[in-house]
């Protein structure tokens, strides 16, 4: 990875859906970061306060599943709720197991825009992994 770790993502080539390429220097920054490249393809989240929070908890059989079901969690604040993710905090994290907090802003179709409409967060070619340079996720969405 070298010098890629002060990266957050990359945007991901693919013939039928979107995806992104995440960096993180250890897993919770990891995580935070494929929250926040999921919102940054959404919407201006320059342009979000984040005043509100919310908590979030999720769980799964190993980190590639934890990363789709925490995706596809943060994602229904926007599909589900109409809710757009600023920043995240994640407050714990084991292979297993996420909890974070999620800040927000209610859409407002005067104030945000809408970039890209994510449908799902898929398990295609899903990947997560360590080094001892960092961590990187692969993630392919529908869109």
């Amino acid at each position: 990875m070298g010098n890629r770790i002060s990266e957050k993502y990359k945007l991901i080539d693919h013939t039928a859906d979107f995806g992104i390429h995440v960096y993180g220097s250890d897993s919770k920054e990891l995580f935070a970061n494929a929250a926040w490249a999921l919102f940054d393809t959404i919407t201006e989240i320059d342009q979000l306060a984040g005043l509100d929070s919310f908590h979030i908890e999720v769980s799964g059989d190993d980190w590639s599943d934890l990363m789709v079901n925490w995706l596809r969690e943060i994602l229904y604040l926007w599909n589900g709720k109409e809710l757009l993710v600023k920043k995240v905090r994640i407050l714990s994290l084991s292979e297993t197991e996420l909890a974070a907090t999620a800040e927000f802003d209610p859409f407002n179709p005067d104030r945000h825009v809408i970039k890209t409409e994510i449908k799902a967060v898929t398990y295609h070619q899903i990947q997560v992994n360590s080094s001892p340079s960092g961590w990187e996720a692969m993630i392919i969405f529908d869109i």
